[in-house]
């Protein structure tokens, strides 16, 4: 099933930067309305300004549950048009755990499960029965390489991703069933050149190419599109779960 984007309005979270820019940017180009959400009101209006006919934006906190709440309130009334959701916005902090003041330490951790996770459901949730009320649409979550094999530094990062991937799939099987007009994909991320990875790691892809294979499966749906270089972890996990650990570890 191909989803025709000129007709279709997309939510994208986390909209206004790194990846989510680039979803932004190649949504528009291919004639979607987009309604992009992130914490920064001045990235925001850039975003805007640079597509003032066909970008409407959100300022939200998802780290705050009455921020979400509030704009699932506020969506379901005033968009109800929307048919796609892209829950793109993720937060990771490395934390040496035996280092880091504890409430320190609580305190990042409430923030990455609030905003990678809480966020992402409560959305999912409340946006449901309006893209259901379509004839087609769609629901793509972001999760990453490192909800198959974790890394010792962020371990709540992992454990985010890992939970994100799970509800991924039973609410595929769920639309299966009841919604089979919505499509429900995952993009396994890899290592993207974005603000969040800035001084981590190598061969490290652009957000443009990341936000192209997202939104590949709009034109050829898969439950899964391994990104980049996750389709090598893919491979290894395939041939050895314990050196895919290693590997990522």
């Amino acid at each position: 099933m191909t989803i025709d984007l000129s007709g279709s309005t997309v939510l994208v979270t986390g909209g206004a930067r790194g990846i989510g820019l680039e979803l932004t940017r190649e949504l528009v180009a291919r004639k979607a309305r987009v309604i992009a959400v992130g914490r920064s009101f001045e990235r925001l209006q850039a975003v805007q300004a640079e597509f003032p006919a066909n970008v409407a934006i959100r300022a939200v906190d998802l780290s705050s549950a009455a921020d979400v709440d509030r704009l699932v309130a506020e969506l379901s009334d005033e968009a109800p048009e929307i048919n796609i959701l892209i829950n793109n916005a993720g937060v990771q902090h490395e934390m040496d755990l035996f280092a880091l003041d504890p409430a320190k330490a609580a305190s990042l951790a409430r923030g990455e499960i609030a905003t990678n996770l809480d966020s992402l459901v409560v959305l999912t949730l409340g946006l449901l029965p309006a893209i259901a009320r379509h004839d087609r649409g769609a629901i793509i979550n972001v999760s990453s390489g490192l909800a198959v094999a974790p890394k010792a530094a962020s371990p709540v990062y992992c454990a985010t991703k890992a939970a994100v991937r799970s509800f991924t799939k039973a609410l595929r099987y769920q639309c299966e069933r009841a919604a089979p007009q919505i499509r429900v994909s995952e993009a396994i991320m890899s290592l993207v050149d974005t603000d969040m990875t800035k001084g981590r790691g190598s061969g490290k892809i652009s957000p443009g190419q990341a936000a192209s294979e997202v939104l590949s499966v709009l034109d050829r749906y898969r439950p899964e599109v391994w990104v980049g270089k996750a389709r090598l972890l893919r491979l290894i996990n395939r041939i050895s779960p314990a050196l895919a650990e290693r590997v990522m570890r």
